[in-house]
């Protein structure tokens, strides 16, 4: 009971990683919820294996974007088409409308990105150290930088586009 207990309190700590990823990957409330299950389910299958090498929101980006991708490949493979859209809600308190239209913009510039390029900016995005997210993802630390810089430029030349 003692270890279900701690991943228990490992999700509640966590969940908004979890919802992120779950948010960045699927476009409908049912299929966030989907997401988000299938992502604590993996988690809960590789908790014994988590050696504590790492930092633990390291291991569970991992294993959250290894899943999102992972049924997004699948739901690919089923239907030609996917849409990906996030909805923003803006906060009413300092509500400013030029803001919120430059972070839908940037939202649907993000969607437009591979899935890879998704989660390496949604990384970014967390504040995430290029170190971190080469831990992530696997790639080293150079490659990491480079991704970011090539995905920060595709976004700033979308962006300007608009």
């Amino acid at each position: 009971m003692q270890k279900e207990e701690a991943f228990v309190q490992l999700i509640k700590q966590h969940q908004a990683l979890i919802y992120k990823v779950s948010a960045l990957y699927t476009d409908l409330k049912q299929d966030q919820n989907d997401l988000y299950q299938e992502i604590v389910y993996q988690l809960w299958k590789s908790f014994d294996s988590f050696r504590s090498e790492s930092k633990v929101s390291t291991w569970m980006y991992r294993v959250a974007l290894n899943t999102a991708i992972g049924q997004l490949n699948k739901r690919k493979r089923r239907s030609k088409e996917v849409s990906l859209e996030i909805g923003y809600t803006p906060i009413a308190e300092g509500y400013d409308p030029i803001l919120e239209e430059r972070i839908k913009l940037l939202h649907a510039q993000i969607q437009k990105l591979n899935i890879l390029e998704r989660g390496i900016i949604l990384l970014v995005l967390e504040g995430k150290k290029h170190y971190e997210i080469a831990e992530i993802t696997g790639f080293s630390t150079t490659n990491v930088g480079t991704r970011i810089s090539r995905i920060k430029e595709k976004l700033k030349s979308e962006m300007i586009k608009k």
